[in-house]
C-alpha cells in the first residue's frame, strides 16, 4: 500500500500545495512550526477520519476560511482509490472514496491503512490505560468495521448508563429496572470487543515479543487486562457481573466495569515494565509494539500500512534508530524532521523542505 499524491486546500497552514510521493521513503524536513506534521494529520485523516491531535474538524481550517479541501491518491495490491474530503467549519465532513460517499465512519477505515509514529508513543508503556485502549482501536479498526461499529455503539449506551448512575446516586436509590437494561445491551456489544481484542493481543503479543528480542535481547510479554472479570467472554457471563456490581457503580455515580477500563499488562525480562523497567527499556518495548501493530496489519490484509513517522529519530539512540531504518527500508514512510542526518536516505528517497506552509521538493 502506498499513496502516490496529497493535495491541500486551506488546511492548517497551507493555503494551496501539492505532494507527489516516492513509494519508499519521503523525508519531510524543516524547522520547527514551519508545517512538516500538518501533512502526516492529512494522511492520518484519511484513514482514521479524525485528527490524531484535534479536538474539533475546525482546527484543522486555515485560520480565517470558512472550509478546508483535501485529496489524496493511494494504492493497494489491488486497485487505485482517490479520496477527497471537505471541512467546513459550522458543519459535517464530507468524505469520498472514488467518488462514493462515506456516511459512517467504520466505511473509511478499512480502506487506507496507516501507523502513525509520534513521540507521545514512547509512553504507551509508562503512560495511562486510554493510550494502551487506542493502540488496540485504532489497529483492529482498521480491519473490522465491525469492530468499530460495536466500539462506538458501547460508548453511547455508556453514556446513558452513566447518566442514569448519577441519578440514581442524586436519588439514594439502589437499583433500577432500566439500569439492567443498559447492562443488558453493554454486555452485548462488550462480548464482541472483548473477543477481537483477544485474538488482537493474542497476534500482537507474538510481533512485537520477537521485535523486542532483535532489538535488544529482551523478553517482552504483552497481555490482555480486562476490566470486565466475568467467568467467560460471552454475553450472559458479561451481563450476570456487570449485575453484580450495581451498588458499587451506583455509589460511585459511573461505571466502575467494562471494556472502557481494558489494560494491557506489559513485561520485560518478567517484571512489570511500567515499574520496573528503565526508560531504555520501555521506549524499547513501545517501538516494538508499533513496529508489531504495523505487522500485524500486514498479517491481516497482505499487505503493509503506510508508516507515518512524526519527529521520531531524534527521539531514538542509534541503535533503535538503525533498527527501525532496516525495517522501513521497503516500505512507504512519511517522516518528519528538523535534522536529515538522523535518516538514512536511498536512491528512491524523496526530500520535502517545508517552509510557511510550503512544500519545496528538494533539487527543484
Amino acid at each position: 500500500m502506498y499513496i502516490s499524491s496529497l493535495s491541500l486546500s486551506n488546511f492548517r497552514n497551507y493555503s494551496k500545495e501539492k505532494i507527489e510521493f516516492s513509494p519508499y521513503t519521503n523525508v519531510i524536513y524543516g524547522d520547527n512550526a514551519q508545517g512538516k506534521t500538518n501533512i502526516l494529520e492529512a494522511v492520518y485523516l484519511f484513514s482514521q477520519g479524525r485528527s490524531h491531535r484535534a479536538k474539533s474538524d475546525k482546527e484543522l481550517i486555515k485560520f480565517g476560511e470558512e472550509f478546508s479541501k483535501l485529496s489524496l491518491e493511494f494504492h493497494d495490491n489491488n486497485r487505485d482509490y482517490s479520496a477527497s474530503m471537505r471541512l467546513i467549519k459550522n458543519g459535517k465532513k464530507n468524505i469520498k472514496i472514488n467518488h462514493v460517499q462515506i456516511t459512517k465512519l467504520s466505511m473509511l477505515m478499512n480502506y487506507l491503512n496507516v501507523v502513525m509514529f509520534s513521540p507521545e508513543d514512547l509512553d504507551l508503556v509508562k503512560g495511562a490505560p486510554s493510550s494502551r485502549r487506542r493502540f488496540m482501536d485504532s489497529s483492529i479498526s482498521q480491519l473490522y468495521p465491525r469492530y468499530l461499529t460495536s466500539l462506538i455503539d458501547y460508548h453511547k449506551v455508556l453514556a446513558q448508563k452513566n447518566s442514569l448512575l448519577k441519578a440514581l446516586k442524586k436519588q439514594g436509590a439502589h437499583s433500577d429496572v432500566m439500569l439492567s437494561v443498559w447492562n443488558e445491551q453493554l454486555a452485548l456489544e462488550a462480548s464482541k470487543i472483548m473477543e477481537y481484542r483477544i485474538e488482537f493481543i493474542n497476534l500482537i503479543d507474538g510481533f512485537a515479543s520477537k521485535i523486542q528480542r532483535e532489538i535488544s535481547g529482551e523478553i517482552l510479554k504483552i497481555s490482555y487486562s480486562p476490566g470486565t472479570k466475568s467467568e467467560g467472554i460471552d454475553k450472559s457471563s458479561i451481563f450476570k457481573y456487570f449485575e453484580r456490581n450495581q451498588r458499587r457503580e451506583i455509589e460511585f455515580a459511573s461505571a466502575q466495569v467494562g471494556v472502557q477500563r481494558d489494560d494491557l499488562h506489559i513485561s520485560v525480562n518478567e517484571n512489570e515494565a511500567r515499574i520496573y523497567a528503565s526508560q531504555g527499556q520501555q521506549r524499547t518495548a513501545a517501538l516494538s509494539m508499533k513496529i508489531a501493530q504495523a505487522d500485524y496489519l500486514q498479517s491481516i490484509k497482505g499487505e503493509y500500512p503506510v508508516l507515518l513517522l512524526d519527529d521520531i529519530m531524534s527521539e531514538l539512540d542509534i541503535n533503535r534508530r538503525m533498527y527501525l531504518s532496516q525495517k522501513i527500508r521497503d516500505k512507504q514512510v512519511l517522516i518528519t524532521s528538523t535534522d536529515t542526518d538522523l535518516i538514512e536516505s536511498t536512491g528512491s528517497t524523496k526530500l520535502f523542505h517545508i517552509k510557511n506552509g510550503s512544500a519545496l521538493r528538494e533539487g527543484k
